[in-house]
């Protein structure tokens, strides 16, 4: 069969109840690949935010339950059904969970292509849901992509496909400052993220604590919601900089953020790839990380940025340091990161899109999708 001559059917499957940096991934994808002509549909947990997200922009999503083996047996024979009904060529999994539901009703029902997407930038444990139940893995970083490879998932079998972000661009008129009643002479280092230990927000804090010691009009803002919120919030009262630290919870507004902000921080500890950093850059601003997983092929070191070893704080005071007393750096380093991605395609959502289905349609043909994207 030629698939290249019609519509893909397409059905994605995502267990996670909450709406971060994968869902967020999976509706991007979806929506730019029904912009393509193709046809979609998901499977997700009742009450799931992606599945709602979903179903307001007209997908239909099939609701399934996830857990526990009762339900682990019956959704089996459920997605076989509704594979089965919808004549679908692909099944693109994103979770462990659903995975293991939603690929063994792949195999069953005789689906051309399951295809799973690696997310994360920890190397994979068992390979039971990358080589045993999949045909095919789409790891969202060549960080990823060679730690599947090192675990010994075939090279020809997964492709890079970089997750994307829409596009941002600096807004004239920010009311951050006015909301947060920071003077416009006040140095605003800003981290957008999840607020999770592994995100490494408080060795910012750490660090941030010992530039306010000497440095009285320089703030720090948090932007993002987690387990995280009230022992951060606490930490701030122990440092003795609460007044300087703030935490604004859930934005949609990321680009307002950014554009009152005059430097982006994220010290995580690992980063599949760190499209925050991205986001960042492209508003302009010059933004300092850690060296892991990704966030290379995000930030170019010393151009858009600096990258320190994860863990080393005098490293991130030093780059911080910098940053916060040289307006020019600031300025260079921005424009660059913003030039770069304002002319590079390589994170939008329209050459996402594109690259699934090129990888999509060598595989239904049987060779091998492009391996690697090119850099910048």
């Amino acid at each position: 069969m030629d698939f290249a001559d019609r519509p893909l059917r397409i059905i994605h499957s995502e267990a996670a109840g909450t709406f971060g940096g994968q869902e967020h991934r999976v509706f991007k994808e979806m929506m730019a690949m029904r912009e393509r002509g193709h046809f979609l549909e998901a499977i997700c947990q009742p009450g799931s935010m992606l599945g709602e997200r979903l179903m307001r922009e007209g997908f239909r999503v099939h609701l399934l339950k996830m857990d526990g083996i009762a339900n682990y047996l019956k959704g089996i024979y459920k997605v076989a059904c509704i594979l089965r009904a919808g004549r679908f060529d692909v099944l693109n999994t994103h979770s462990r969970r659903d995975t293991v539901i939603a690929a063994a009703a792949g195999r069953l029902a005789g689906t051309p292509l399951i295809v799973r997407t690696r997310h994360l930038a920890k190397p994979p444990g068992s390979l039971w849901t990358y080589t045993g139940l999949p045909h095919k893995v789409v790891a969202v970083s060549d960080c990823v992509r060679e730690q599947l490879i090192k675990r010994q998932v075939e090279p020809a079998d997964v492709a890079t496909v970089h997750t994307a972000i829409a596009a941002m661009h600096r807004l004239e008129h920010s009311s951050l400052r006015l909301e947060l009643s920071i003077p416009e002479s006040d140095i605003v280092v800003c981290c957008v993220g999840h607020l999770r230990v592994q995100k490494g927000q408080r060795q910012l804090m750490d660090a941030m604590a010992q530039i306010m010691q000497v440095r009285n009009n320089v703030r720090l803002v948090f932007v993002g919601s987690g387990s995280q919120w009230e022992p951060l919030q606490q930490h701030a009262l122990e440092l003795g900089h609460a007044a300087r630290m703030h935490f604004l919870g859930r934005r949609d507004d990321i680009a307002n953020i950014l554009s009152g902000s005059n430097i982006f921080a994220l010290a995580t500890q690992f980063e599949a790839l760190g499209t925050a950093f991205l986001e960042a850059e492209f508003c302009g601003l010059p933004v300092v990380g850690t060296r892991v997983g990704g966030v290379p092929e995000a930030v170019v070191d010393g151009i858009t940025g600096f990258l320190v070893p994860c863990g080393d704080e005098p490293a991130l005071i030093h780059a911080l340091t910098r940053l916060v007393d040289d307006p020019d750096l600031r300025k260079s380093m921005g424009q660059a990161g913003a030039s770069i991605l304002g002319h590079s395609a390589r994170f939008t959502v329209q050459r996402m899109a594109k690259h699934m289905e090129r990888s999509y349609l060598k595989w239904l043909a049987g060779a091998p999708a492009a391996q690697k994207e090119p850099a910048f």
